[in-house]
């Protein structure tokens, strides 16, 4: 395992940030071979960048499977269409249609409590399957999500995904989320049953003090490693 340095984008304004990101990561990706890479975030705006070089390298045959609180489905918000926010809809403008089921869907995005009415519509508009949070209570909500998913999958980890009883140390934390074992019993499926190319987990906003956040995200990191290694 290795861990490059942590990237400085400057303060080039996030469309550009993002550019160089996505350059950036088509650099790693060349010199990592056959190595499985977990982008570690921060905003999860940078998720549009490796998301959007594996759809271009697999001519979109890939699945967007989202771990996350909110959709991230608006258009622009605070006058940015590169507010973490939006980051889903660029994912999605960009072009993950070509999945490669007939029944797959571009994004499968599970733990769910929040969105908004344009954010409703645009699941309405597209392939987009949702787990809400509330429906991860009864049985089927696993399945239901590998179901969803193509034969390619790139995986992004929003932390607030899980309940801010797991999971304080972040920016927009909503009551109701995912547990623990709830992460796993999915993870465990999909790199099992699927190919997993990428990942990244975003949202931590460590906080003195408070060292299970970040412990937690860590060990996050640690368990995709371990099941990519296990069913490669």
């Amino acid at each position: 395992m290795y861990t490059l340095p942590s990237i400085d984008l400057g303060t080039v304004g996030p469309e550009p940030a993002i550019a160089r990101l996505r350059a950036l990561y088509d650099d790693v990706l060349e010199a990592a071979g056959d190595r499985f890479i977990i982008g570690l975030g921060g905003e999860h705006s940078i998720t549009s960048a490796p998301a959007s070089a594996w759809t271009d390298r697999l001519g979109g045959d890939v699945t967007i499977l989202q771990f996350d609180a909110h959709t991230d489905l608006r258009d622009r918000h605070h006058d940015s269409p590169w507010n973490h926010a939006c980051v889903m809809r660029r994912v999605l403008e960009h072009g993950s249609n070509g999945a490669n089921r007939a029944n797959a869907a571009d994004i499968v995005a599970v733990g769910i409590r929040a969105l908004t009415r344009e954010e409703r519509d645009v699941i309405r508009d597209h392939r987009i399957e949702v787990v809400f949070a509330h429906e991860m209570r009864r049985p089927g909500w696993v399945e239901r999500a590998v179901e969803a998913l193509g034969e390619n999958v790139y995986i992004t980890f929003d932390v607030d995904f899980f309940d801010p009883s797991l999971m304080p140390a972040t920016g927009t934390p909503e009551p109701g989320g995912g547990s623990w074992w709830d992460a796993l019993d999915l993870l465990s499926r999909v790199f099992g049953e699927r190919n997993v190319v990428g990942a990244d987990i975003v949202e931590l906003a460590p906080r003195r003090g408070e060292e299970a956040s970040a412990f937690t995200a860590a060990k996050l990191a640690y368990k995709m490693i371990g099941f990519w290694s296990e069913y490669r």
